[in-house]
């Protein structure tokens, strides 16, 4: 009898450090490894980079995948579905170590803590909020905004997270990101408005 734990069953953490170890894979790989799992595991994938330091222009490259993720959690879509080019697409495991080398410390001491709770905020509809959610913010992380996708990155990560563990108490938190990210977005952009108005009358008045 193979007493190999099931895949399913590991720790997000673990099945990261598993890719982390890959020469190479491709992302249907990933999306198989995580199986039932992997709607929230892909969202934290792609969207946890985002908070840390990265060229001009990765959030836009990394939030696509999220922008075609998100709308299927949000339309109680089973599993994940990817275009070809995309599932195809190979990642190095130095690649993935050096986005997640950092952060799966983190990962574990979270994973530590948390455990199923909160039932009632999952389910058919308690997913496709978080879905919603994510897909708002997704659509803000890909916009080239200098610091702006930090808040919305890490909302993202941590509704993700709260999917895969099935916890609502990281639900509960990301929910309260997502109310702050709004925040800050509607305050940014009131500047940003309000800039430009004043300089159409600084202008107007030359």
């Amino acid at each position: 009898m193979d007493d190999a734990p099931d895949e399913q069953t590991l720790p997000i953490s673990a099945i990261l450090r598993e890719l982390c170890a890959e020469e190479r894979i491709t992302v249907g790989e990933i999306v198989h490894r995580f199986g039932r799992r992997a709607f929230g595991a892909l969202l934290f994938i792609f969207s946890t980079p985002n908070l840390l330091p990265l060229p001009p222009g990765s959030s836009t490259v990394l939030g696509a995948p999220l922008v075609l993720l998100s709308p299927q959690v949000a339309l109680g879509v089973h599993a994940p579905w990817l275009p070809r080019f995309v599932d195809d697409r190979e990642i190095s495991g130095a690649d993935l170590q050096r986005s997640f080398g950092r952060m799966l410390p983190f990962v574990e001491g979270f994973e530590r803590v948390s455990r199923p709770r909160l039932a009632f905020l999952f389910g058919p509809w308690g997913d496709r909020m978080i879905g919603l959610v994510c897909t708002l913010l997704s659509l803000v992380l890909i916009l080239p905004i200098p610091f702006g996708n930090l808040l919305p990155a890490l909302t993202i990560g941590v509704l993700a997270f709260s999917l895969v563990q099935r916890d609502g108490v990281f639900a509960l938190l990301g929910y309260v990101l997502a109310t702050v990210s709004g925040g800050v977005l509607v305050f940014a952009a009131d500047v940003v408005i309000g800039a430009v108005r004043h300089l159409v009358n600084w202008f107007g008045a030359a």
